[in-house]
């Protein structure tokens, strides 16, 4: 183990705070509006206020959903048209911190050398800010933070470590934090309490529903051509203020008419149909999905085909499908009928594996006590799917799981044999999507059983549609799920699971550099250099951007540190501080 005097003057702030900070501001769209002249700018270091703290910056990870950011520019819907060249940010939203000094009123809950994760998803008066957006981020050495983080709609927005977590291990943190939320639970599976539900029915049906709960939570029931005796049921058991509106015979061209009358455009917070039979009706139904809004199919017989489904709201707005093939339209509800995990023992696919997102999807399903027994890769990229291998082989086999990687473009097969051949004809219990492609979401979906989860995990922007079998929701059980970001409380259990030894995140490094190379690991990310997650160490001068797979050869007293197949470790991450670090005092 590394015992290293400068790595330890690092660690407990035992040299004298520069008063120059570099940086890599952004001002205006476009990759070259980074930093000036293609390199990092000098700033004066200003005391912080009584309500801020200056913090030093110790590791960023490169996210590519900074992609978008860079190429809009102060267009971006987080920058409100943000004149940047007058008023730049700086990107960097998965960020590890040191607090060097506190302000006076902030001293009770902030101390020198305390080590900070950041969450960048940051609400101010209900206005979406964000770290690393409006808020500028970590490519800095040093920075100053305030009420916009440390007080905002959520409380503070950092979270204090504890333990031994490496500096890369805390900002990666955050990305991890992404995929953790795939797998809680983010879905409303109640009906909305105050709320407007609609309950669209046939008028031929003659089944005798009830609604054992839930009725007394919706202050508007609208109600299309449903049977007499659910609306005596309604009637009996819905709240007293609870208004109850009739709109017979509505055509689902209509629709949007009734949307507009009753909600203004805004979509209904709850929607059932009862015995549902027609994908047109369905597919114009699910259009008026409300923000988190259920859709709640009750019925017993398959639907005439597929409906259209808008997948990119599934992800952004998590709209819900759920249902039932009872009478019983309260069954569909509830987290008992809807999980949200991998299946114990089940085979998981994992579609566009090969990108730094899509790897830690697959290590996490590797990486489960009670997760999958198979896992299935798929990538069209061969450098890209090489390195999966290289990095979740042994930790398959050190687990004693399968691991199958498949390239579909260049295969003989189709990923649907694939499947079929590798789990015997059964299909896929759960296939985690990665890659924003509406096609492939449908064909995913086609991998599953019955009862299996689709997980949309890449973002897609709403309006996106892709036509799925929602007959498989209510007679089967089909789970459709979506996340998009993270909470505190998922970055907490990430931190948890590290440091008991359940994740491995220095797994996902691929490629280090110090802040003269950010620009370049800005670069890489955005055009897919490496498999894995590139890693900008800001305290660090004189290191250019390198792949781990190289350290052994250009610099051998760090890469002797690296783990099985050049991995990243805290070892290496102290070797590192050690050889390149210029700030303590000689």
């Amino acid at each position: 183990m590394i015992m290293s005097k400068k790595f330890e003057t690092y660690r407990q702030l035992n040299y004298p705070i520069p008063e120059k900070t570099r940086s890599w501001n952004m001002y205006g769209a476009g990759i070259e509006n980074i930093g000036r002249d293609g390199k990092p700018e000098e700033f004066t270091l200003s005391q912080p206020a009584d309500d801020q703290i200056l913090v030093r910056v110790d590791a960023v990870g490169m996210c590519f959903s900074d992609v978008k950011l860079i190429k809009q520019g102060g267009a971006h819907p987080k920058l409100y048209n943000r004149d940047l060249a007058n008023n730049p940010t700086r990107v960097g939203h998965e960020a590890a911190v040191t607090v060097i000094q506190v302000g006076k009123d902030l001293t009770k809950q902030y101390f020198p050398g305390q080590r900070l994760a950041i969450q960048p998803d940051i609400y101010q008066n209900q206005m979406s800010t964000a770290y690393g957006y409006s808020i500028p981020g970590g490519l800095i050495q040093y920075h100053l933070i305030g009420p916009e983080v440390l007080d905002a709609d959520g409380g503070a927005y950092v979270i204090p470590i504890e333990g031994n977590l490496g500096y890369a291990e805390v900002a990666l943190t955050e990305p991890w934090a992404c995929v953790e939320a795939a797998y809680t639970q983010r879905r409303r599976l109640t009906p909305k309490n105050e709320g407007i539900m609609w309950i669209i029915g046939q008028s031929s049906d003659t089944s005798r529903y009830t609604f054992t709960s839930g009725l007394d939570a919706p202050s508007t029931i609208v109600v299309t051509d449903i049977p007499e005796d659910l609306k005596h049921t309604i009637l009996a058991n819905k709240r007293k203020d609870c208004q109850v509106i009739e709109r017979p015979h509505i055509l689902p061209q209509d629709y949007p008419a009734l949307n507009t009358e009753l909600r203004e455009g805004r979509g209904f917070d709850d929607i059932i149909v009862l015995q549902p039979c027609s994908a047109e009706q369905v597919s114009a139904a699910a259009k008026l999905i409300g923000f988190r809004g259920t859709f709640n199919l009750v019925g017993n017989e398959p639907l005439d085909g597929e409906p259209l489904i808008d997948v990119g709201r599934i992800h952004y707005h998590y709209t819900t499908y759920i249902g039932s093939a009872g009478t019983d339209i309260a069954a569909s509800y509830g987290e008992n009928r809807n999980r949200c995990g991998l299946r114990t023992g089940g085979t998981a696919v994992f579609v566009g594996a090969g990108g730094p997102m899509g790897q830690m999807h697959v290590q996490r399903a590797l990486e489960l006590e009670k997760g999958p027994a198979l896992v299935i890769a798929t990538e069209v990229n061969d450098f890209r799917l090489a390195a999966l291998e290289k990095i979740c082989a042994p930790l398959a086999a050190a687990r004693g799981k399968r691991l199958l990687t498949f390239n579909p473009a260049k295969a003989p097969v189709t990923t649907a044999d694939f499947v079929n051949q590798a789990t015997d004809g059964h299909g896929a219990d759960d296939a985690v999507v990665c890659v924003p492609i509406a096609s492939l979401m449908e064909e995913a979906a086609r991998l599953l059983v019955p009862d299996g989860m689709l997980v949309f995990f890449a973002g897609v922007p709403a309006g996106t549609f892709a036509h799925l079998d929602l007959s498989r929701v209510y007679l089967h059980n089909l789970q459709l799920t979506g996340t998009s970001g993270s909470t505190m409380d998922d970055q907490r259990l990430v931190i948890r699971k590290t440091l008991n030894g359940q994740l491995s995140p220095n797994r996902s490094v691929a490629a280090v550099g110090g802040i003269e190379s950010a620009r370049d690991g800005i670069q890489a990310m955005m055009t897919g250099v490496y498999a894995g997650k590139v890693l900008i160490f800001p305290q660090i001068s004189g290191l250019p951007l390198v792949s781990l797979d190289e350290f052994r050869d250009r610099f051998p007293d760090i890469g002797k540190h690296l783990g099985e197949n050049n991995l990243w470790t805290r070892e290496a991450e102290k070797a590192l501080i050690e050889k390149f670090w210029t700030g303590a005092v000689e």
